[in-house]
């Protein structure tokens, strides 16, 4: 379907395709003619698949027909998680509205002076489009001057992430001040219980789409490598140095804290890899500086925490790196999304310890896939073999020998002389049994020297 059979004015016809915009996705093909006509909805759909245009692009061509009727009200409100996530909603208004006369202004903390009174201004004289994190509007909310009482359009996109976020009560609150007569877009990626009980309370009988949940997009090619975590730094830079540098040019790697992103950023540079790191522990000007060097190709890798998982549009990232296994399996399939996007291809590794294989495998089951697991460069050294769910109850590691005979107490330790660690089985050969349940990994004494790939056929 393409955007003209949408019925969308000329002036947004002429914008989307001066960007060579033709073809709707899936969400939006799906989306736009119940967004037009008015119905309130709940979308899920997985990251990358083009749901800020399937809500943006029907409001804007709503907005510019009856252009000069704001009379000074906000008319359509965007509620996000992220202050990342707005500003890049703001600038996709932007580019859609260019030709069309819609604006809009991001509403989000961190900011100087300057910035929170043009943020004020919007608020008190009203505008086309508000984009707002919970927190930084309600601090304009308390304050006595915000204009909701004549919102058209109320939208919550990554609602699942901002349950997670723990913003229920701030939404809410957000939501007490709106008009009873509007329309109730709720965007999101999964569709969990706290999401289905805010809608009750929030969305009028809604309609209700689902579309490719819970599942990497289909040009990602993924990978793991089983590693002990003192070696993940080497299997870092293995991946990325030398050839590397080619053939991943643009890596995002995420880690678990904020701690870890400074660690990895450190080692990064020693090894003379060009990278920045994003978090919540640096101001905005910092973060927004780290993502255009990012986008203009300055550097080569960003590492982040979940931060950047979702609402970033970078195009053309060739690799994602999850340098820790996400503690959520639904996070995984935001991280990975970052590449592949649309309908381009890339690569995402996953670095799994002994600890991280039973979050791992939960992974696996959830996507319905069993990732290949990738033989370490013979330099870094062997790494723990890929066993879930064997981990003693009480004890501090993995059975390695088989089932059945004696149990010895000291097996388990790590790394120890007496573990059948399947160094030596079967003279170097591979024990990868492709699609096998039991995914043992070709890591065990491989003699393979090659740099990892990404294994595409």
């Amino acid at each position: 379907m393409t955007f003209r059979d949408l019925g969308f004015n000329e002036q947004l016809i002429e914008g989307l395709e001066y960007m060579n915009f033709v073809e709707a996705t899936p969400i939006q093909a799906e989306a736009i003619p119940i967004i037009q006509e008015g119905k309130d909805l709940i979308a899920c759909a997985q990251t990358g698949t083009g749901k800020t245009g399937a809500f943006l692009l029907p409001l804007i061509n709503k907005l510019s027909e009856r252009k000069g009727d704001a009379n000074g009200n906000v008319d359509v409100l965007i509620i996000v998680p992220t202050r990342e996530l707005a500003l890049q909603i703001d600038q996709q208004v932007e580019a859609f509205g260019y030709f069309s006369g819609v604006s809009s202004i991001p509403i989000y903390g961190g900011g100087d002076n300057n910035s929170y009174q043009q943020q004020k201004k919007a608020l008190t004289k009203g505008a086309d489009i508000i984009i707002a994190t919970p927190g930084r509007l309600l601090s304009h909310m308390n304050l006595g001057y915000v204009k909701l009482e004549n919102v058209k359009h109320f939208i919550l996109d990554e609602a699942d992430r901002m349950m997670d976020m723990g913003f229920f009560d701030d939404i809410m609150t957000v939501v007490s001040k709106l008009p009873k007569s509007r329309q109730t877009l709720f965007f999101s990626a999964t569709m969990p219980d706290n999401i289905r009980k805010l809608s009750k309370r929030v969305l009028n009988d809604p309609l209700q789409i689902n579309i490719a949940l819970s599942k990497p997009a289909e040009g990602v090619t993924q990978g793991a490598f089983m590693c002990y975590s003192k070696q993940k730094v080497a299997l870092a830079v293995s991946i990325l140095a030398g050839e590397g540098k080619d053939l991943y040019p643009s890596v995002i790697i995420f880690t678990s804290t904020k701690r870890k992103v400074s660690e990895i950023h450190q080692s990064l540079m020693r090894k003379k890899i060009k990278a920045e790191m994003i978090s919540s522990d640096l101001d905005q000007k910092e973060r927004e500086a780290a993502l255009i060097k990012f986008k203009n190709r300055e550097i080569q890798v960003l590492v982040a925490t979940d931060i950047l998982a979702r609402g970033i549009d970078i195009k053309e990232i060739s690799l994602v790196i999850n340098y820790d296994v996400p503690g959520d399996a639904e996070d995984y399939v935001h991280r990975i999304g970052r590449t592949a996007r649309a309908d381009s291809t890339g690569t995402a590794y996953t670095f799994i310890t002994e600890d991280d294989q039973d979050k791992f495998f939960k992974i696996e089951k959830l996507i319905d896939a069993t990732i290949d697991k990738l033989p370490l460069p013979i330099e870094i050294g062997e790494g723990p073999e890929y066993k879930p769910g064997t981990r003693r109850r009480g004890g501090g590691g993995y059975r390695r020998g088989g089932g059945g005979g004696n149990r010895n107490r000291n097996r388990n330790n790590r790394g120890g002389g007496g573990n059948r660690n399947n160094r030596s089985r079967g003279g170097g050969k591979s024990n990868n049994r492709s699609g096998g349940s039991s995914n043992r990994n070709s890591n065990q004494g491989g003699n393979s020297n090659k740099r990892p790939t990404d294994n595409r056929k």
